[in-house]
This record gives structure tokens, C-alpha cells and sequence, in this order.
């Protein structure tokens, strides 16, 4: 598994705008849209393209577009929801799926409601978007989903990461396939309800306004 920390003085700032509990709703989500749009700029660099002839005002030339098949966003609900739009702002032609799902809070597992996507994921490169990856177990949950439907290629996208989540991804992973995890920062620890410390609190309350 590859991870890469996005190590950006941009990044940096509007993450501590974003921790501030003082932080109303349409900030925080304009702040995420924002913050994603500068992540998947990190983790699209693997994306798979071909050549293209084409013809500028002064001469032809050669260029490049997105290969087919086009690459699956893949936004965990609900919190997700909320790093869409600045992902297809970035990669317009990419197609989404959705997958819903709910962590339990007394044993911290994940539990899977909801789920839109393709039976078949061969050769497609998948971006799976969540805010946080806290104990990790929803992330390796939906990971596993895609790779047991053919994906070969996963990269997640998190705003932040709690050093014990990215462990029990990567050990999850070994030997999955090709996975890679790009984040925002990598905070202390979690904390003994399974928050990420310091972290934002709940992401999808901050979001949609349901503290």
C-alpha cells in the first residue's frame, strides 16, 4: 500500500480553518470542497490516459485524454457527499457510484446500507472518498467491496488520518492489490470513543448542519 501525505502550505491552512469548532456549515463545506479539489490533485497523478491527435489554431499535435474505461468515484455516505464535487470538478468525465456506510458507535464497526456500482470493476481505477479515516474499518470495508468486484486499483482520499486507522488499512492490504492512500494529514491518535484527535469532530454533522 502507498501512502502519501499532501504536505501543502493551501492544504495546511484551510485544514485548520476546517478544525476550528467556530466554523459554520457553509464554510465547512466549501472548505471541503476546496480541500478535495487539492487532494485529488495528488491522487489523480496515476490516472490512466491515451494519446490524442488533435488540432490547435497553429499546427497539429499529439496530446492526451482519459482512458476508457473512465475511472469510478466511489463517495462513502454521507460524509463523502461532501468531497464530491470538488472531485468530478477535477475529473468531469469520471463516472460515481455511491456506497452507504454507518459506523456503530458501541463496537465501531461498519455496517453497509446502501450501495450503487457496477457489477464489474475489472480493469477500472476506483477513488473512494471519506472525510476521516479514523479506526479504518469503513474504509477497508469498502475497499474490500470493490476488490471483490474485479478492482485491481483503489485510491483513497481522506482529509484525515489517525496513525492506528492507516495501520489496520495497510495490514488489511497487503497483498490486495494496488492501493493507495492519499490524505491531508495524519493527526496524534483516537481517542477512546474512536475520534481522531485533534481532528474536526463528526465530519458529516459539520457538514450537513446536524450537530
Amino acid at each position: 500500500m502507498r501512502v502519501h501525505v499532501a504536505d501543502h502550505p493551501l492544504i495546511t491552512h484551510k485544514l485548520t480553518v476546517l478544525r476550528d469548532v467556530n466554523t459554520p456549515s457553509p464554510v465547512f463545506r466549501s472548505l471541503v470542497e476546496e480541500l478535495m479539489t487539492l487532494l485529488a490533485y495528488e491522487g489523480t497523478r496515476g490516472v490512466r490516459v491515451e494519446p490524442v491527435d488533435i488540432v490547435t489554431p497553429v499546427a497539429p499535435t499529439t496530446g492526451v485524454r482519459i482512458a476508457d474505461p473512465k475511472p469510478l468515484i466511489v463517495p462513502i455516505l454521507r460524509a463523502g457527499l461532501g468531497m464530491l464535487e470538488g472531485m468530478v470538478k477535477l475529473v468531469p468525465t469520471a463516472e460515481v457510484g455511491f456506497l452507504g456506510m454507518a459506523r456503530n458507535e458501541e463496537t465501531l464497526e461498519p455496517t453497509t446500507y446502501a450501495e450503487r456500482l457496477p457489477d464489474d470493476l475489472s480493469d477500472r481505477q476506483c477513488f473512494v472518498l471519506d472525510p476521516m479515516l479514523a479506526t479504518g474499518g469503513s474504509l477497508i470495508a469498502a475497499i474490500e467491496f470493490l476488490l471483490k468486484r474485479g478492482a485491481t486499483d483503489v485510491t483513497a482520499i481522506c482529509i484525515l488520518a489517525a496513525p492506528e486507522g492507516l495501520a489496520a488499512v495497510e495490514q488489511a492490504m497487503q497483498g490486495r492489490g494496488e492501493v493507495t492512500v492519499v490524505l491531508g494529514a495524519v493527526d496524534e491518535r483516537l481517542n477512546e470513543l474512536g475520534y481522531i484527535v485533534p481532528g474536526l469532530g463528526d465530519a458529516g454533522d459539520r457538514l450537513y448542519g446536524t450537530v
